[in-house]
């Protein structure tokens, strides 16, 4: 089967003009065509996956890994989600700190009888797996917080790529990243990670850490950004799965989705790619920053105007 693959790093309202765009662009197509050259090698879709999601938490423009954004007490605490489609398995990580790479503990996770864990477990798993310690805190995000603390941030200085147009600061991150991938034995696999949205009151989850933000059988695959609590209220990633699941088109599945996701007021977008090699994307911000690779054709959808699109 011939590999598919599609990544984002994030859904929001402002690009900040054509060079904000083009520096996403840029990043998002170096990462692609690394990972696709990986399937074409004839990776599985979880080594695949796992290298783009932490080729997207080590690129600073992204909010996961290295430039997450700080949460109220100042702290950084990430979460990142694995599965298997091939087994139906979840794995993660939930506010964890002082790591490079969060998906490198929900990928260990996977063979573990205990498959989520959350701050102290992470952090005694780290200590088990003799994690290097690591700082993911970047100038640009202990500015915004010093900012905000002194109640003067200004949005227009905010340095998540992808951000919503609130008043309030806190409301402001939507940063996430995600990988899905099928590759060429038709394995699909979706990865996800997260800073958070920043400012955020301490011990909050993102939805990546749920299969409401990280869900894959072998039917579908998918990875979702945007506001997490409404991500976390319409199960998305997992609704658009069993859909699939249940007989509907990729692209059917991801147009009902996001029509009833508009009637609800959401904010979010998600990718998708379906066993027979369909990719989809969907949106209801204004942009979302994603990537796709199908083997003939490599593009992205900074510039989409459709609430869903698929190839």
């Amino acid at each position: 089967m011939q590999p598919k693959l599609i990544i984002h790093g994030g859904a929001g309202s402002s690009l900040k003009g054509k060079a904000g765009a083009d520096a996403v662009r840029q990043s998002l197509y170096t990462i692609i065509e690394d990972v696709y050259s990986l399937l074409l090698s004839g990776a599985d879709a979880r080594d695949a996956v796992v290298r783009g999601c932490q080729l997207l938490e080590d690129d600073t423009r992204f909010n996961a890994g290295t430039g997450s954004v700080l949460q109220s007490d100042g702290q950084i605490r990430m979460s990142a989600a694995l599965m298997e489609g091939k087994f139906q398995r979840f794995s993660g990580v939930i506010n964890v700190s002082r790591v490079q790479n969060p998906i490198e503990l929900a990928t260990f996770l996977q063979d573990s009888a205990d498959r989520v864990l959350s701050e102290y477990g992470a952090a005694e798993l780290m200590r088990e797996l003799n994690t290097p310690v690591y700082n993911p805190l970047t100038d640009l995000r202990l500015g915004e917080w010093m900012l905000e603390r002194q109640e003067n941030f200004d949005k227009t200085m905010a340095g998540v790529v992808a951000e919503t147009e609130l008043v309030k600061p806190a409301e402001a991150g939507r940063g996430t990243i995600g990988v899905v991938a099928l590759d060429t034995h038709g394995c699909l696999v979706a990865g996800t990670s997260t800073g958070g949205k920043g400012f955020e009151r301490i011990g909050r989850v993102s939805d990546c850490a749920m299969p409401a933000g990280n869900y894959a059988t072998k039917k579908a695959a998918v990875s979702c950004t945007g506001i997490g609590e409404d991500i976390i209220d319409e199960c998305l990633a997992a609704r658009i799965v069993v859909r699939v699941t249940d007989g509907l088109s990729l692209v059917e599945s991801m147009k009902r989705s996001f029509t009833e996701a508009r009637e609800n007021h959401r904010d979010f977008g998600a990718i998708a790619i379906d066993a027979t090699g369909a990719i989809a994307w969907g949106k209801t911000s204004q942009v979302l920053l994603s990537a796709y690779h199908t083997g003939d054709l490599m593009g992205d959808t900074l510039e989409m105007t459709e609430d869903v699109q698929t190839l």
